[in-house]
């Protein structure tokens, strides 16, 4: 199978953790990531095989039992795992980083006590709820409310579109009261809280997605994460940006397998007395998809130095990587369903999935248009800034 050459410079270095994902991704996944998508659920030995592996907990410290994985290290791993199984790579994407690095970069320390642990072992399934009904990129618009207790909050409202919520046992929640926008950890277990799943939808089947209903569920003070009012701004931002990180690497991860499937389907099916590889047209669409390749994995290598680095660049970085991956998958990916003419729009084919799949990143974590809008805002202000400069040394 034909793969993508990274220069050296560009290659994480090959760890046993990856080295592990790599090995889970061929001999679990890739076999079984149809099975997967047509039943419409992980297993949860596949997931407690994960959890085994360490990949779970691969963003989060050591101290707190995860394999404490520079960012490069873990944007190598979302990739293995993401070619091999969307699906799986949603979780590591909801449970790892959305709440997992969350709660490393925001929570007090009760709260990484008390969940970075069990997260990191398996033992406990978390994901991010946000979106609801009605509100998608107006993220900040959230209708699901709190109400102070005595010794805690209760939480009422609806969430959607939550990529395993149908089994997680712990919930990142943003709400909105009298104090303004707030997070809060709610555990399946406090009462009160209640999932469906969502089937039929065009990708991430086996991601567990559900609407979930809260229902004046009691809530700790302990479990509100950061301060009051300070759910959004701080919170969900930190969440988003962690989420588009990894789906920015599970872009590139669709891309390279839509590159490999296009260009040993092309090397192998004849047509008009010569493999189709040979015929320039099919050429120009393996060539697209390896250029497409290259600068994605260029723009997720280069977020993951600025996030190491704890740049000042390092959201901006990150919005471009995600932005661009995610786009360039559903060319690549269409592109790939083209070379294989009928075979790419059957089920029985990886690349039909692959297509399906790469639709999900243009809509996760910040829709195409809303990343359009912060990457404009960034540029222009960049601009703006530097006319300033220049006329000033004028």
């Amino acid at each position: 199978m034909t793969t993508l050459h990274e220069p050296q410079v560009l290659t994480a270095p090959v760890t046993p953790i990856a080295e592990r994902a790599q090995r889970f991704a061929d001999e679990t996944l890739r076999p079984n990531a149809a099975f997967f998508d047509r039943q419409g659920w992980l297993p949860r030995d596949v997931i407690d095989e994960m959890a085994g592996l360490g990949l779970l907990g691969a963003p989060i410290g050591t101290e707190w039992g995860g394999a404490g994985c520079s960012a490069h290290e873990y944007g190598e791993i979302t990739e293995i795992i993401g070619r091999a199984c969307a699906s799986t790579r949603t979780l590591m994407t909801v449970h790892s980083s959305l709440v997992g690095q969350t709660i490393q970069r925001r929570g007090s320390r009760e709260q990484k006590v008390r969940y970075l642990p069990e997260l990191a072992a398996g033992r406990m399934l978390a994901c991010f709820a946000l979106s609801e009904p009605e509100v998608g990129s107006d993220a900040s618009a959230v209708r699901t409310t709190y109400t102070r207790t005595a010794d805690g909050y209760r939480l009422s409202g609806r969430k959607r579109w939550i990529s395993f919520g149908g089994i997680a046992d712990c919930f990142l929640v943003i709400a909105t009261g009298e104090a303004g926008p707030c997070a809060f950890l709610v555990e399946r277990d406090f009462g009160g809280v209640t999932t469906r799943g969502i089937d039929g939808m065009i990708g991430s089947r086996a991601s567990a997605i559900a609407d979930i209903w809260f229902d004046d569920v009691p809530v700790p003070a302990a479990n509100r994460l950061g301060a009051e009012g300070a759910g959004f701004a701080f919170i969900a931002n930190t969440a988003l940006q962690f989420g588009r990180f990894s789906v920015a690497w599970g872009g590139v991860a669709l891309i390279q397998e839509a590159l490999d499937v296009m260009s040993e389907y092309a090397s192998q099916r004849e047509q008009f007395g010569a493999v189709i590889g040979s015929h320039q047209l099919v050429r120009a669409l393996i060539a697209d998809a390896f250029v497409d390749a290259a600068a994605a994995r260029e723009l997720a290598v280069a977020a993951a130095r600025s996030v190491e680095a704890r740049a000042g660049s390092a959201v901006i970085d990150t919005n471009v990587a995600k932005q661009f991956a995610a786009r360039a998958a559903t060319r690549v990916t269409a592109d790939a369903a083209q070379v294989l003419g009928a075979n790419g729009c059957w089920e029985g084919h990886p690349a039909e999935r692959l297509l399906r799949e790469s639709k999900i990143l243009e809509v996760i974590e910040g829709t195409t248009q809303l990343q359009q809008l912060i990457i404009a805002e960034h540029a222009l202000a960049g601009f703006t800034s530097s006319r300033n400069n220049l006329g000033k040394i004028a």
